[in-house]
């Protein structure tokens, strides 16, 4: 067999480990996931009776994320030669070991229907033996607790059953940090690896990182160095992750907004409101991207072109653009000092976030007001940065700040 394989020196003992949890938290660009997928491309193929489950919070997310890593190690590892040892369904997200018939499965827990899937994999051979948990800071501890019951019964000798966590430390209050990290327990190997441990970044990548330590030293505490994030300095505290109904019928009313983005994410989102509170049901959140492509991907996501779609002004090209694909769309009316009665409308107003809704979730998990370092005061003003989505949401209350402008589309009048 002729393979190719890269490898960080740091995830040697990870991967070596057969303790049942493997947690692994770590910076942005640290290699982790990369280094998983590799690892697990590795263990299936030589081990019979071995088989994977990739779990994210929504099932939908995993194919951007552990199917597109999985499916990438395979071509780096074996080149075009990869269809003698692997077989690949991308339309239904299937992974299967030719040889041995090792399979790998994807699923979310984003409510009871998907939970339920959790019980029903069947494996060709052996037993689910593995698990392996994306951003699992997007689970609560019940989520973790339905899959790890998944992993039981007795196995032939030489096998052990084995999960492996991967995320970005968001906040030092998360269930993560109580169960894994503040107390000794000798089935647990945890982990720690930043993008300063990653021989194989790119060096733009790597500068990224370090403006970042000027501008959001916060952020970069979490996704520069892989430390928690602190919950103090939050903006916005007053929402909840919850699955709800998300028909438009049971909202008084719905809109879209829109951050616009291309190095820096672009955000859409789908709002409804009821009763002065806001309910974010779904989200796109996309890089590099132009206009067009993120029209084709809003109509393929089947969003809702009778809704009237706030954007930021400051690009009435992409506007228009957006106009002449049957979009309602429309700047926000910026006056001085927008942004923080924006922020103020939203403390006061509770937010429920659709579990979907991931990238948001990440977002206002940490976005906070800049901290004044010599004095160690937080200041009046928001840290702009790894905000798109905060952005969004500052747009979509636009009718709701403002109720001149909600009386004007009903009458026609803008």
């Amino acid at each position: 067999m002729d393979l190719t394989i890269k490898a960080n020196r740091i995830f040697k003992d990870p991967d070596q480990s057969q303790k049942r949890y493997i947690v692994m938290k770590g910076s942005a660009g640290s290699g982790k996931s990369v280094d998983t997928a590799q690892h697990y491309i590795l263990r299936l193929m030589s081990d019979p009776g071995r088989n994977l489950l990739c779990v994210r919070k929504s099932d939908v997310t995993n194919r951007d994320s552990t199917f597109a890593e999985l499916q990438g190690a395979i071509f780096r590892m074996f080149g075009e030669s990869y269809k003698k040892y692997w077989y690949i369904n991308s339309s239904d997200m299937r992974l299967e070991c030719i040889a041995n018939h090792n399979q790998i499965f994807f699923r979310g827990v984003n409510d009871e229907k998907q939970r339920e899937k959790l019980k029903s994999i069947a494996v060709k051979r052996g037993k689910l033996t593995d698990v392996w948990i994306e951003e699992a800071t997007e689970l609560t501890q019940s989520d973790f607790e339905i899959i790890d019951d998944r992993l039981r019964g007795e196995l032939p000798k030489g096998q052990f059953y084995q999960i492996r966590l991967t995320f970005n430390p968001v906040s030092s209050s998360h269930w993560i940090k109580k169960h894994f990290f503040d107390r000794a327990d000798s089935d647990v190997f945890t982990h720690h690896s930043t993008y300063k441990d990653n021989r194989f970044i790119d060096d733009a990548y790597y500068r990224r990182m370090e403006r970042r330590k000027e501008v959001d030293p916060d952020g970069y505490r979490i996704y520069g160095l892989g430390e928690w994030g602190e919950v103090g300095g939050l903006i916005l505290t007053n929402y909840v992750i919850e699955d709800f109904d998300t028909s438009p019928e049971r909202f008084d009313y719905m809109v879209n907004s829109q951050d616009f983005g291309y190095n820096h994410a672009d955000c859409i989102g789908e709002v409804g409101f009821k009763d002065g509170e806001l309910y974010l049901c779904r989200e796109i959140y996309e890089f590099e991207k132009d206009t067009g492509e993120l029209i084709e991907l809003a109509d393929k996501r089947g969003f809702n072109k009778s809704l009237t779609m706030w954007c930021d002004s400051a690009e009435p090209d992409r506007i228009k653009m957006w106009r002449k694909a049957g979009y309602k769309a429309r700047g926000v009316k910026k006056e001085p000092n927008s942004v923080r009665a924006q922020i103020d409308y939203l403390k006061l107003h509770k937010i429920h976030i659709h579990p979907s809704c991931v990238n948001t979730i990440k977002e206002i998990q940490q976005w906070k007001w800049k901290k004044n370092e010599k004095t160690n005061e937080y200041l009046d003003e928001p840290v702009n940065f790894f905000d798109d989505a905060m952005a969004m949401l500052r747009y979509s209350i636009e009718e709701e700040r403002k109720p001149k402008a909600r009386l004007n589309i009903l009458t026609g009048g803008i």
